[in-house]
């Protein structure tokens, strides 16, 4: 291993980096990036990849877009910083309402800012809770969340999350959260099972948890339209209009989480329009301003704004907010954002680029140690496994994302482990030739996936 350079030593003394084993990050260092453009980032040795993450899920315009970097310095010259605390306002987070309003899946009649998907669905929950005192229902108050689901690490996103590493010694979950099945239909199905047979499954699973729990408990349903951190999960067929029909039955408020899936990433605006089913409620952050400045929202209902009015009323405030939500910097760039998807027509442009994405993907399938490959749009993942007839999964302590990812990077490419897989996410204004370039790099990685698994022994069963 090359000695670690001064700014390497300065990160390993300075910072605590997310999603990150902090022992082992002492001795390898950080990876650090010095310019961005486009799709290309570039490492501070001068080596150039391909960001196929989209850094977190979130890039959707790529990197250096010199019209919203021009943007954000006339903002920040007009009006640097702007609260809308206590009747406060000012017009760009007047005018980013009206659009969000205009475009929302869900009945839209106000918009709450936040700084991040996580504060977003933190505000989720609060929302419900505070609607269901204002309601008379005090004790309708529980949070229905699915088991590898993500929906942020704030104290009550983190317990919505339904992955093991964000609950582990943070005391986590916590009460009334309580999750349902993972919709993975290749990794849970019963034998013979077909998509529409394993959704209505997983519906009445939902049915008997809400029984069990009480259905005058359940206040609310959070899910991903398509599952991002868990392992890019794409729902099988009729799951959602199962799903929603059950959470109707019992006046459950559904909430999608489009932190990942909207705005493009699956051709379609958002998320639930791609996979058929109306929300009462959206979280949005992340592709909202391509990454380039924090901003998070969630959508109103006209029932919900009355509860709210009401109980502010009531107590004589509504007390709940964030000293940087509608921040002016952030709803400028949000603004030219989404004037740049509709002038642009980036829906329209991943489309026609989607099908080859999900061939080259679907290609990856070819090799001994893929056991399967997923994806909607310009989102997907691949599953190694040790054996495709029976699915066996390598084990976590074998380290093959990780190791794919590493392989990755040597071949000019930034991909996500996720457990036993890998995840992509590039940029919605990525071209035909940079997705062969990107899925030419990739499978020269998992080559060499396959011949380090096999250097290794790492097969248990013949």
């Amino acid at each position: 291993m090359s000695p670690l350079t001064n700014m390497q030593v300065r990160d390993i003394e300075t910072l605590i980096h997310p999603y990150t084993q902090l022992a082992q990050h002492r001795e390898t260092g950080p990876h650090i990036i010095e310019r961005a453009e486009g799709v290309y980032i570039w490492d501070q040795e001068g080596r150039q990849y391909i960001e196929a993450m989209s850094g977190l899920w979130c890039c959707s315009l790529g990197f250096g877009n010199l019209e919203i970097a021009e943007t954000a310095k006339k903002q920040i010259s007009q009006l640097s910083f702007g609260h809308i605390f206590s009747g406060r306002s000012h017009e760009g987070a007047i005018e980013l309402s009206e659009k969000i309003k205009e475009i929302s899946p869900a009945p839209a009649s106000k918009v709450f800012f936040t700084c991040s998907g996580s504060e977003a669905n933190d505000s989720q929950i609060k929302l419900l809770w505070y609607y269901n005192n204002a309601r008379g229902r005090p004790e309708k108050k529980k949070i229905v969340a699915r088991l590898k689901g993500y929906h942020g690490v704030t104290v009550a996103a983190a317990s919505l999350t339904g992955l093991p590493a964000n609950h582990m010694d943070f005391d986590l979950p916590l009460p009334g959260i309580v999750h349902t099945d993972c919709p993975h239909h290749y990794r849970n199905a019963e034998p013979g099972e077909s998509e529409i047979e394993y959704s209505k499954r997983l519906a009445d699973n939902l049915e008997v948890l809400i029984q069990e729990q009480g259905p005058e408990t359940i206040a609310g349903f959070i899910a991903e339209p398509i599952m991002g951190a868990g392992g890019v999960i794409v729902p099988p067929e009729s799951y959602f209009n199962e799903i929603t029909k059950v959470l109707k039955r019992y006046d459950i408020y559904m909430i999608s989480d489009e932190v990942i899936c909207g705005f493009g990433r699956t051709g379609e605006m958002f998320g639930s329009q791609a996979l058929g089913f109306t929300p009462d409620s959206i979280s949005i952050a992340k592709a909202i301003t391509s990454a380039y400045a924090p901003l998070g929202a969630i959508t109103v209902g006209e029932d919900m704004y009355s509860a709210l009015l009401d109980q502010s009323e009531k107590i004589g405030t509504f007390g709940h907010g964030f000293t940087y939500s509608g921040h002016p910097l952030s709803t400028a760039i949000a603004l030219k954002t989404l004037e740049i998807y509709k002038r642009d027509k980036i829906l329209e442009h991943v489309q026609q680029v989607t099908p080859l994405f999900l061939q080259r993907l679907s290609e990856l399938n070819e090799f001994e140690f893929v056991g399967e490959t997923r994806g909607m749009g310009l989102i997907g993942a691949l599953e190694f496994v040790e054996d495709k007839r029976t699915k066996k999964s390598f084990e976590s302590s074998s380290g093959i994302g990780a190791q794919a990812a590493k392989f990755c990077r040597e071949e000019g490419i930034i991909a996500r482990p996720l457990g036993e897989g890998l995840a992509l996410c590039p940029p919605l204004i990525i071209s035909t030739t940079q997705i062969e370039e990107l899925f030419s790099a990739l499978k020269r990685a998992v080559q060499k996936t396959h011949d380090w698994v096999i250097e290794n022994n790492l097969r248990t069963v013949d």
